[in-house]
């Protein structure tokens, strides 16, 4: 358990979409895409909190006990506000974290062992950034060392944590997820996932 790292899960967005479906709450693993989200944050850390935006209400009453969510009224200006937002909220709850662990809702395939070997390799480098390769790109799920927290929290609409990952790109230490960074954007998206999930049972 890595105690001192909090996890914040980005999970403000409106489903556009899903064809009216919210997508935070699809089922999948017996429970939902957030609800499996949050079971991997708290695999590893103890400190788990959730921004939300959109169908705030409904999504918080399905949240499950130990995490904190946290409610962004500006989330349809961008995720650079919900990082903002989610970092102030972590700093009044815990002072002593060495980094925070930013990961989103909707990739089901990231899972506990892969947020166990970033959070890993930042603890034996501790480099500014341990982020998560998409091609010749960097993003998240991503570890921030405390010394970009100031950074991360003055984030707004037009930049997201893929720039503040491009601005210290030399220190920047990536891992190949695999496929794991497969993330649900649409409802064709939700539905291949599905079919791949039973196609493996």
């Amino acid at each position: 358990m890595s105690e001192n790292i909090p996890v914040l899960i980005l999970a403000a967005g409106s489903s556009s979409r899903m064809e009216g479906e919210i997508k935070q709450l699809l089922p999948y693993q017996n429970t939902t895409l957030l609800g499996h989200a949050i079971s991997q944050a708290k695999a590893v850390s103890d400190k788990v909190f959730v921004v939300l935006g959109a169908n705030f209400e409904m999504i918080q009453e399905s949240l499950s006990d130990g995490v904190t969510s946290v409610f962004n009224p500006n989330w349809e200006s961008g995720m650079g506000t919900s990082i903002s937002k989610g970092v102030r909220q972590i700093l009044k709850n815990d002072q002593e974290s060495r980094a925070i662990l930013i990961m989103l809702a909707d990739q089901p395939l990231i899972d506990s062992d892969f947020l166990h070997e970033m959070i890993h390799l930042y603890n034996t480098t501790r480099s500014k950034i341990v982020a998560t390769r998409y091609g010749e790109r960097f993003g998240v799920p991503a570890v921030f060392d405390f010394s970009l927290v100031s950074e991360l929290q003055t984030l707004h609409e037009d930049y997201g944590a893929r720039h503040i990952i491009q601005a210290y790109s030399e220190e920047v230490l990536d891992i190949d997820p695999k496929g794991k960074e497969f993330d649900v954007d649409s409802k064709k998206d939700y539905i291949q996932l599905i079919d791949n999930v039973y196609s493996k049972n």
